[in-house]
């Protein structure tokens, strides 16, 4: 199998043995036998193969890594009950108090909020390189560097070969957030980069109807934080959200195609709109960094778009949030539903005002997440919620 939307309906999945069934069963089991005191054992050691703990592993669970290793092109994966689990387990895994982690963002506020709460209480060094750039900012200490290939909210692009390539002369271990792209539009490993993390309840779900998150790389690193994330910390991942995610994944390469036609579209109309001041999306030729996203992004440029408002206090921005019909108010995305939210007020509020504004997270920043709906009723949902303003 080549092809990726091959793949994607079959990587890590057969026809159940016992019935036949082409669906992945949900083994709904918290203990499996082992049947003899030495096969136990040997499980228990690492040195056979086998379930023993559902906090451990789970047939279901295991299909969704095999799946998601083969579509990132990982030697393994290991799958988390949210993304937020995948980062705080990585994080744990590899990372020892005094060592310094370095990311380029703006990164999701809810993972910046992670690395400088918990992270710097851990005894970890935490370092924004964005304004610096990646090679000033790297230090004796730095262990880590972590990168979203598109980022949240702004969608600006980091070059991930180069990224990599500092980093690994730096003796550091890469992560990238795959989370926007999905490895139908960037496959981070194939670039350099050495762990891949996703919010599987994006768009590796697809419906808006389950939470999960994973991490791939190689074999030796996703051993680690296994054993952290799941034996220690025990965020495991249920047998019903992994066979959803199965599910979704099967239409994940034709969901992502009418995403990005859609977003497409959506930022052409935008661009062209007299009350929107600047518009944030890779596939316009006006973003700064449309070449890198040609050459670093496949099949499309993502979903997400983001739009500035020329009116940039937070009453023009409700004034349009609130006006729209399509669209709904919340802050996930990825769903085959298009979705609208205010950035500074619900996925950024978790960082400071000071480190809002270097992101350029302002108060009349609107993010959408463009779903599978027809372009032309998107554009005209958002047409009619911008002539609000002027009203």
């Amino acid at each position: 199998m080549t092809h990726l939307r091959t793949r994607a309906v079959h990587a890590g999945q057969h026809p159940d043995p016992a019935s036949g069934a082409i669906a992945m069963p949900i083994t709904q089991s918290t203990a499996f036998a082992y049947g003899s005191l030495e096969r136990g054992a040997a499980i228990f050691a690492g040195e056979a193969e086998g379930y023993r703990y559902g906090r451990y592993g789970n047939p279901t669970v295991a299909a969704l890594e095999a799946k998601m290793a083969d579509l990132e092109g990982a030697e393994a994966a290991v799958a988390f009950a949210s993304g937020t689990a995948a980062t705080a387990a990585t994080v744990l895994a590899l990372l020892q108090p005094g060592d310094e982690l370095v990311f380029l963002g703006p990164l999701y506020g809810g993972t910046e909020g992670l690395l400088r709460s918990l992270g710097e209480r851990w005894g970890l060094r935490v370092t924004d390189a964005t304004a610096t750039g990646l090679a000033a900012a790297l230090s004796p200490a730095t262990r880590m560097v972590w990168v979203e290939p598109l980022t949240n909210p702004s969608l600006q692009m980091h070059d991930l070969a180069a990224v990599a390539a500092t980093a690994h002369a730096h003796g550091a271990i890469t992560v990238a957030d795959n989370t926007f792209c999905t490895p139908c539009l960037t496959r981070p490993l194939a670039h350099g980069i050495d762990l891949v993390v996703h919010s599987m309840t994006k768009y590796l779900g697809g419906h808006g109807d389950a939470t999960g998150g994973l991490v791939a790389g190689r074999a030796a690193h996703i051993a680690q934080i296994r054993k952290t994330g799941l034996g220690h910390i025990g965020a495991s991942l249920a047998a019903q959200e992994a066979f959803l995610f199965l599910r979704g994944i099967k239409t994940l390469p034709l969901r992502m195609g009418a995403h990005c036609e859609g977003a497409q579209a959506v930022a052409e109309f935008l661009a062209s709109h007299p009350a929107v001041r600047t518009v944030h999306y890779p596939g316009l030729p006006s973003h700064p960094q449309h070449a890198l996203a040609l050459r670093q992004m496949e099949g499309g440029f993502g979903g997400m778009v983001t739009l500035e408002l020329a009116r940039g206090e937070r009453s023009a921005a409700a004034g349009v949030l609130n006006a729209l019909k399509l669209f709904a108010q919340a802050v996930s995305l990825g769903d085959v539903d298009s979705l609208a939210c205010h950035p500074a007020s619900t996925t950024h509020s978790f960082v400071s005002p000071e480190a809002r504004a270097a992101a350029g997270v302002g108060e009349g920043m609107i993010r959408l997440s463009v779903g599978i709906e027809h372009p032309d009723d998107l554009i005209a949902d958002l047409d009619q919620a911008l002539a609000s303003l002027a009203a």
